[in-house]
């Protein structure tokens, strides 16, 4: 596991700024099962989303001190720029083969771009350059709202776009990893590890059989995500419950000029997870 000593100084608190929607609607069906995604909906992210972490990225002086420590010579800008080329090439690679929506490994990525095979190195090197453009913080009432869920024998899990560090999340913040928090260790679904992103239906499709294995139906399966188009839109197609995350106005995204949203419209609207507590 990635030391804590070693990125302390990036866990800084973070809070959520206000949206103008309001907590609606109702569950169609008794909710057995809450799934959730993670950046902008367990966590706050300063760049919104995992996938804009670096592409917007204005922190020059803590890069600069970051490429120092690592010695490397390149500046952030042209690192930046090798990065995302990088990850778009694979992508088309992924395409190529089929992959509607591709997820990378970054620190796979990483290694390519600083030409550095090292896998410690590169590892802890990618954790505190997300860490410097992404900075992440737990969402106010995380902790309650996954213990006052268990205390309601909910099932819990997780679908989300996410990298090797995501999972570390957890530990470095509430001091436990999922399954001791009380999530089901089969309904933990992260993007790396499947080579898709959202949205793509494919973990989506395969949490539904997962969930079936353990005697549940998506219908009585509720999905919360912060995005329209990645969270909402796919999870309704695979017959799954769902909720607006309208927590964070930094990350919220209702992508009403997107055809597959226009017409779309989540279950319910929450904009504090301790709401969950009340449709359970």
């Amino acid at each position: 596991m990635l030391n804590k000593n070693r990125i302390k100084e990036y866990l800084k608190p973070l809070f959520p700024v206000q949206t103008d929607l309001s907590k609606s609607g109702k569950p169609k069906e008794k909710i057995k099962c809450v799934l959730f995604d993670i950046y902008g909906t367990l966590f706050i992210s300063g760049s919104g989303d995992i996938s804009l972490a670096g592409r917007q990225s204005h922190h020059t002086e803590l890069l600069d001190g970051l490429f120092k420590k690592f010695s490397i010579k390149k500046n952030p800008g042209a690192l930046k720029d090798d990065l995302f080329k990088t990850i778009n090439d694979e992508h088309e690679k992924m395409k190529n083969n089929g992959v509607d929506f591709p997820e990378v490994e970054i620190d796979r990525i990483w290694m390519k771009v600083l030409k550095n095979y090292d896998p410690e190195t590169v590892r802890n090197f990618a954790v505190e350059y997300e860490l410097i453009v992404n900075p992440v913080y737990p969402m106010p009432n995380l902790k309650e709202v996954i213990s006052g869920l268990g205390e309601k024998k909910i099932v819990m899990g997780i679908i989300s776009n996410a990298q090797f560090f995501t999972p570390y999340l957890f530990d470095w913040f509430l001091g436990a990893d999922t399954e001791k928090l009380g999530l089901h260790p089969d309904l933990i679904f992260y993007s790396y590890q499947h080579g898709y992103a959202k949205p793509s239906s494919f973990l989506f499709e395969a949490a539904e059989n997962k969930l079936k294995n353990i005697g549940l139906h998506a219908r009585s399966v509720l999905y919360i995500g912060n995005d329209m188009l990645n969270d909402i839109y796919p999870a309704q197609k695979n017959g799954f419950q769902t909720a607006l995350f309208a927590g964070d106005t930094r990350s919220l995204r209702v992508r009403t000029e997107n055809k597959n949203c226009r017409n779309l419209l989540p279950d319910l609207t929450i904009t504090d997870l301790i709401q969950l507590l009340e449709f359970v």
